[in-house]
């Protein structure tokens, strides 16, 4: 068996090797990608009651504001993640297409403090790399396995992969904490995993 150590370094290796496939990606194709996720059908059922916790892109990552917009057209309601801390989940807090947004950790734009927190049902969710069980690989500090946890622990949430094609891989390494996605989203496909 391979012991936590030895993933936790597969995977140092793998965030940058995923990292520089990423930003070898041209502009226009990481814009229409994001573009063509949001046009298909969304394969959750959105009612008005449903909260649904988007993020703010960083450098290459995927825009999920294409998405955001069309699940707010459809009746959702947003949120937006806020970092509370190293070793800490995140706080959802409700959002708005409009609405003010702050500069928090990294400079990631966020919901002000005043901003009330949420629990979503539906929580997309960044990530460098996944493979077809349902395994991702993050930035490495934790933040959205211990959100996802946490917020499993209150209620059922369902946590969607938002991705580039080019970010699937064959087999994620994985350790006791890392939490699974139920589905991922791709401009080639939607993954249902939540039967793996």
């Amino acid at each position: 068996m391979v012991g936590v150590a030895a993933i936790d370094e597969q995977k140092a290796i793998l965030r940058r090797d995923m990292v520089a496939r990423r930003d070898a990606l041209p502009a226009p194709e990481r814009a229409k990608a994001a573009e063509t996720i949001a046009a298909r059908p969304f394969p959750l059922t959105i009612t008005p009651d449903t909260i649904v916790s988007g993020f703010s892109a960083l450098k290459s990552e995927i825009n999920p504001v294409p998405l955001m917009r069309k699940l707010a057209d459809q009746g959702a309601r947003l949120a937006l993640p806020v970092v509370a801390g190293r070793g800490k989940p995140l706080i959802m807090r409700a959002w708005s297409f409009g609405a003010p947004l702050v500069s928090g950790v990294w400079g990631i734009r966020e919901p002000p403090p005043e901003a009330p927190e949420v629990a979503p049902d539906i929580l997309l969710v960044p990530l460098l790399a996944f493979d077809r069980t349902g395994n991702r690989i993050g930035y490495g500090a934790g933040y959205y396995d211990m959100t996802i946890a946490a917020l499993r622990a209150k209620k059922p949430v369902i946590t969607v992969g938002i991705a580039y094609a080019a970010q699937e891989i064959d087999a994620v390494p994985v350790t006791p904490r890392d939490a699974r996605l139920d589905l991922v989203l791709t401009e080639r496909e939607a993954i249902d995993l939540r039967e793996t």
